[in-house]
Parts: structure tokens; C-alpha cells; sequence
């Protein structure tokens, strides 16, 4: 005879409830607005890896003005960003985004976080490239990794990035850098992947506000601040839950504080419910 379902483990209860979510939400019809619907124009991931890292250096503030600036650059990038940046001499860069302003990012940052990708594809070939360097040693953490890949960028741009890209460095979540790692890893009917260099269970939750608190609801932290400890405990809390893809509920989970039409309230109140 089945086990009811309020007599089952913890968190075989969280991957059932969640796998329903899952179901329901993870789909196009409910991205808008999120920027990784810029990054669907993209089918070589070698143009996809530069989309990205631009949309993701944009990614904060509301989630319809994210999508609309940065819409703005990659159209300025035209329907090849990596010939773009290849091509373009450092005085264009900064003309082409001369006007472009969004909040503290200018078009200043954004032409410099340019050179520094540019500065990486002649060195390495890719951003992927240089995210798996050095090739000839064990794979590092994935924070050990994505320090050498900052520090590269931050050498090759010749300029601080700290307007444009958080340092993973410090003690932050680092968000917007660990969300670009996520949309180029995973795969699925959202996350449009590409990279091979990593899997999809070595990835960190992109810790924003709203995933934050839906993060302390279930107790996945503790943590009063979303900074890089927060963001690995509640990593480590869905490794639990899906130990092959934790990363796996992160899109559904934070529709509920984008979408109107989804009351945050309610998924917050059900997960006090069920939580430890």
C-alpha cells in the first residue's frame, strides 16, 4: 500500500510538489518577461556565450526593463555579437553605446566588458575556453573557476568592471555571473545550455530577492543576507531535493515574483507549510 503523502520524508514531498511546478511553469508560455528569452535568437552557442553575458551583466531591476535594455544592445550587436566584438575598434565600441543608460550601468561599462570579452575569444578562443582554463590541471570549484574567468575579463578590458559584472572575489551571491553560467549549462525548454565544461549539478543557485525569500521559507537558509554563503546553502538544500540538477526549479520557483498573474503570497505561505 502506497505511503500518504504527508507521511513521506521531507523532501521526497519538496521533489513531488516541485516536480508539479515544474511541470506547470517550465515552459515559453510563461517566460516573458525574463532576459533568457533574448538568448533563444542564438544557435551557435559561440555568438549565445557573448547574448548572454551581456544579458546577464543587465540583469537587475525589474524583470520588463532588464529584457527592453538589453534588447537594446544586442541589437546594436547585430545578428553576430562575437563578429561584432571582433570587428569593432575600441573608439566604435564606444560610440556604438554612447547614449545607452541603465541605471548604474552606461554604455561606457558595457563597452568595456566588450574588450574584455573580445580580449578573451583572441586569447582563448571562447568563453568557454577560458572558463575551463587552465586545461592541463583537475577542473577547479566552480567559484575558483569563475574568479580566473573575472580576472581574465578584467585584464583583457584593461578598465574596472565592478559598474557592470559583480566580483566573485568578494563575499556576494554574485547573481548575475552565476545565472549566465546557468543558461549556458543547463538545458531544457528554458535554459537553452551549450557549455560542457561543468554539468548542471556543479552549478549555483542565481540568488536574487526572490529567490532569497523563498529560500528562507523552506529553511533552505538561515542567512539574513543573500550574499555567496546564502546562495551555497540553498544550492546545497535542492542537491537534497534533485541531486543530478538542483538548479532544476529555480525558473518556476521565481515566476511567482515576476509574473502578475502568479501570487507569491500563496507559494510563500505553502512553503512555511511544508517546510522543516
Amino acid at each position: 500500500m502506497a505511503c500518504p503523502y504527508n507521511e513521506l520524508p521531507r523532501f521526497v514531498k519538496l521533489k513531488i510538489w516541485l516536480d508539479e511546478l515544474y511541470e506547470c511553469y517550465n515552459s515559453k508560455e510563461f517566460v516573458h518577461p525574463d532576459p533568457v528569452e533574448l538568448l533563444y535568437d542564438y544557435e551557435d552557442i559561440r555568438e549565445r556565450e557573448i547574448a548572454a553575458l551581456v544579458v546577464a551583466a543587465l540583469a537587475y531591476g525589474r524583470a520588463s526593463q532588464i529584457v527592453k535594455n538589453a534588447a537594446k544592445i544586442l541589437k546594436v550587436m547585430g545578428e553576430s555579437p562575437r563578429e561584432f566584438v571582433l570587428s569593432q575598434p575600441v573608439d566604435s565600441l564606444s560610440n556604438a553605446f554612447r547614449s545607452f543608460k541603465y541605471r548604474f550601468t552606461d554604455g561606457k561599462s558595457i563597452a568595456t566588458l566588450l574588450v574584455g570579452v573580445r580580449g578573451i575569444i583572441r586569447e582563448f578562443g571562447s568563453l568557454e575556453c577560458c572558463f575551463a582554463y587552465p586545461h592541463d590541471s583537475e577542473f577547479p570549484g566552480v567559484k575558483e573557476a569563475m574568479i580566473n574567468f573575472y580576472e581574465k575579463l578584467q585584464k583583457h578590458a584593461a578598465s574596472n568592471l565592478n559598474s557592470v559584472l559583480p566580483d566573485p572575489r568578494k563575499n556576494s551571491a554574485c547573481k548575475r555571473l552565476y545565472l549566465f553560467l546557468k543558461w549556458m549549462v543547463r538545458k531544457d525548454a528554458i535554459d537553452p545550455g551549450g557549455w560542457k565544461v561543468i554539468s548542471s549539478n556543479e552549478l549555483i543557485y542565481p540568488l536574487d530577492t526572490h529567490m532569497f525569500s523563498i529560500a528562507r521559507s523552506l529553511k533552505a537558509t538561515t542567512r539574513k543576507s543573500a550574499d555567496f554563503k546564502a546562495a551555497v546553502e540553498v544550492t546545497d538544500f535542492f542537491k537534497r531535493v534533485n541531486p543530478q540538477d538542483p538548479l532544476k526549479y529555480d525558473f518556476v520557483l521565481t515566476r511567482f515574483g515576476i509574473r502578475p498573474d502568479l501570487d507569491k503570497k500563496k507559494l510563500l505561505d505553502f512553503c512555511v507549510e511544508n517546510r522543516a
